[in-house]
C-alpha cells in the first residue's frame, strides 16, 4: 500500500501548488486594474518600469530554486547528505542574494540612467531588499517540496501575494490623496513587494519553528566537515539547473524587461516629449494583466497533462507519449486562439471598462496576439521539462529576449509602441518555431496538426463574427452616455455571447474526443455538449 499512498500524497501535493499558483497569478494580474485607475496611466509606466526586478526575485523564490533544490532532495541517499545539501544550499542562496541585492541597490543610479529616467532609482533600491529575503522562501519551500509537504509552500506564495497586493494598493491610494509625487507613489507600490516577501517568509519560518524540524540540521557540524570539492559540485548544480528553470519561467517577464530597458528611451529618441511618452509607455503596459489572464486559462489546462508525459516517458510507451503531446499543444492552441482572436475583437470595451479610456487599443489588440504565442510557448517549455530536458527551452527563451530587444530598436523609432507590439509578437514566433522543430525531432514523430489548425481556426472565424455582430447591435448603447458602464455591460456581454460560441463550434467540430476531455479539468462536464448519440 505504500506506493499507493505515495502517489496519492504526491498528486494531493501537486493540485494544493497548482490551485496556490492560480491564486497567485490571478491576483498578480487582476491588482495591476483598479492600481492603474488609482495612478493613472503615468504612474502605471513608474510602477511597471521596475516591475520585472521583483519579477525576478518572484520567480527565484517560488518556482526556480525551490523546485532545483526539492528535486536534489529526494534524490539523496542519505539523511546526512540531505542535511549537507540544505546547508550548502543556504550558502548558495546567501551569496546571490547578497550580490543580487548590492547589484540593485549600489547600481540603482545607472540601472535608471539606462532606464532614461534617474528617478526611478528610489523604486528600484526598494525592490532590491526583496533579494535578502528571497534566500530564506527559496530554502525553506525547497526542503518542504523535497519533503512531500506542498501546504506551507502554498500558504507562503498565497499569504505573500495577497499582503503584497493590499499593500500595493492601499499605499497607492493614501500616497495619491496624499498628494505625493507620482516616484513617491510607485516606490510605496514597490514596498509591497517587502512587506509580502516578509509575510512569505515569516509563514515558513513559523512552521519550522513549530515543527522544531530545525533542531535536526547540526550546522556547524556539516559547515566543519564540508569539502571544497563537494559543495563546489552542489553549487554548479544549483547554478545550472536552477538557472535553467528560472530562465524558462520568466518567458513573459523577460519581454517586459526588454521594454522596461530600451522603449521609454526610444519613444523619446523619435521625438516624443518625456510626459507624452510615459503616458504611452503606461497604456502600452496596459496589455500585461490581459496577457497574464489569457495565458493562466490556456497554460493550466495544458499543463495538467504534464505529469502524464512524464509517466508515459518513463514508461517508455511512445504511442501514449506520441498522444499526450500532441493533445497538450491542441489545447494550448485552442484555448491560445480563442483567448487571442476574443480579445483583440472586443478590445475597445474592454479598453474602457478596466482603464476608463479607449487609449492605444490598436496596440492593445495587436499585443493580444501574445496570449496565443505565450500559451504555446509556456506549453512546450513544460512538455521539454516533462522529457526532462530543462537547459535547451531556457537557451532559446534569452535568445527571444535578445531578438526582442533588437526589434524595439528597429521598430519602435518607426512605428512607437505599436512597433513594441510587433516586437514581441516576432520574438515569441521565433521562440515557438525553434522550439516546435527541437520537438519534433526530439519525438522522432510528426506533428500532423493541419486538419485541426483548420478546424480551430474555423472556430475562431465563428466567434470573431457573432462578436462583430453583437458589438454591432449594442454600440446604439453609448448614445444614453455612461460609457464605461456601457463598454462593461458590451465586453462582458460578449465574453459569455463569444465564449459559449466558441465552445460549442469546437465541441460539435470534434477537435477533441470524448476520451481526451475526460484528462483535462472539467472535461466530464464539457461532455455532455457533445451530441448525444456520441457520449456513449
Amino acid at each position: 500500500m505504500q506506493p499507493v499512498n505515495q502517489s496519492k500524497s504526491l498528486v494531493k501535493g501537486a493540485l494544493v501548488l497548482t490551485v496556490a499558483a492560480l491564486i497567485i497569478k490571478i491576483l498578480s494580474a487582476v491588482y495591476r486594474i483598479p492600481f492603474q485607475n488609482i495612478v493613472g496611466d503615468t504612474g502605471f509606466y513608474i510602477y511597471q518600469q521596475v516591475y520585472p526586478l521583483y519579477g525576478v526575485a518572484l520567480v527565484l523564490a517560488t518556482t526556480g530554486f525551490p523546485i532545483v533544490i526539492s528535486k536534489l532532495y529526494t534524490e539523496q541517499k542519505s539523511r546526512e547528505d540531505q542535511q549537507k545539501l540544505l546547508v550548502i544550499s543556504a550558502i548558495f542562496l546567501l551569496i546571490l542574494g547578497i550580490l543580487l541585492f548590492a547589484c540593485l541597490y549600489f547600481g540603482a543610479e545607472w540601472i535608471g540612467k539606462q532606464m532614461n529616467d534617474p528617478k526611478l532609482s528610489i523604486l528600484i533600491r526598494v525592490i532590491s531588499v526583496v533579494f535578502l529575503i528571497t534566500p530564506i522562501t527559496a530554502l525553506l519551500r525547497g526542503y518542504y517540496q523535497g519533503i512531500g509537504n506542498m501546504i506551507p509552500t502554498a500558504t507562503s506564495q498565497v499569504g505573500e501575494q495577497i499582503i503584497r497586493v493590499g499593500t500595493i494598493l492601499v499605499t497607492a491610494f493614501v500616497f495619491v490623496k496624499a498628494n505625493y509625487s507620482m516616484y513617491e507613489v510607485g516606490a510605496g507600490a514597490a514596498f509591497g513587494s517587502v512587506t509580502g516577501g516578509l509575510i512569505g517568509a515569516l509563514i515558513l519560518v513559523t512552521f519550522i519553528w513549530v515543527k522544531k524540524d530545525y533542531k535536526s540540521i547540526q550546522v556547524r557540524k556539516i559547515i566543519h566537515n564540508l569539502k571544497f570539492k563537494e559543495a563546489s559540485q552542489i553549487f554548479k548544480l544549483l547554478f545550472v539547473q536552477g538557472f535553467a528553470v528560472c530562465v524558462s519561467g520568466m518567458l513573459l517577464l523577460l519581454l517586459q524587461l526588454a521594454d522596461s530597458l530600451n522603449l521609454y528611451s526610444l519613444l523619446i529618441a523619435s521625438g516624443i516629449n518625456g510626459e507624452d511618452a510615459k503616458v504611452l509607455k503606461g497604456v502600452y503596459d496596459r496589455g500585461q494583466p490581459l496577457i497574464q489572464l489569457g495565458t493562466i486559462v490556456a497554460t493550466s489546462m495544458s499543463l495538467s497533462l504534464v505529469p502524464l508525459i512524464a509517466s508515459e516517458r518513463m514508461k517508455k510507451n511512445m504511442q501514449s507519449l506520441n498522444e499526450k503531446v500532441h493533445l497538450s499543444l491542441r489545447v494550448s492552441v485552442v484555448i491560445g486562439l480563442g483567448a487571442t482572436v476574443g480579445l483583440m475583437t472586443i478590445m475597445e470595451p474592454t479598453n474602457i471598462m478596466l482603464f476608463e479610456n479607449s487609449n492605444g487599443s490598436n496596440v492593445l489588440a495587436l499585443l493580444g496576439c501574445t496570449v496565443l504565442f505565450g500559451s504555446i510557448i509556456l506549453t512546450l517549455i513544460a512538455i521539454f521539462q516533462g522529457f526532462g530536458y530543462t537547459l535547451f527551452p531556457a537557451i532559446i527563451v534569452l535568445v527571444g529576449f535578445g531578438m526582442k530587444y533588437a526589434l524595439n530598436l528597429v521598430l519602435v523609432q518607426k512605428f512607437g509602441t505599436m512597433g513594441a507590439a510587433w516586437a514581441s509578437n516576432g520574438a515569441l514566433a521565433l521562440i515557438m518555431v525553434i522550439l516546435l522543430i527541437r520537438l519534433q525531432i526530439l519525438m522522432q514523430h510528426r506533428l500532423k496538426l493541419g486538419t485541426f489548425l483548420v478546424k480551430a481556426a474555423a472556430s475562431s472565424i465563428a466567434m470573431f463574427f457573432v462578436l462583430k455582430g453583437f458589438i454591432y447591435l449594442t454600440d446604439y448603447l453609448y448614445l444614453f452616455g455612461h460609457e464605461r458602464l456601457i463598454a462593461t455591460i458590451q465586453a462582458l456581454g460578449a465574453v459569455a455571447c463569444g465564449g459559449l460560441t466558441y465552445l460549442l463550434v469546437v465541441i460539435r467540430t470534434r477537435i477533441f474526443t470524448k476520451e481526451e476531455l475526460t484528462l483535462l479539468p472539467f472535461g466530464s462536464r464539457i461532455i455532455y455538449l457533445f451530441p448525444s448519440r456520441k457520449r456513449r
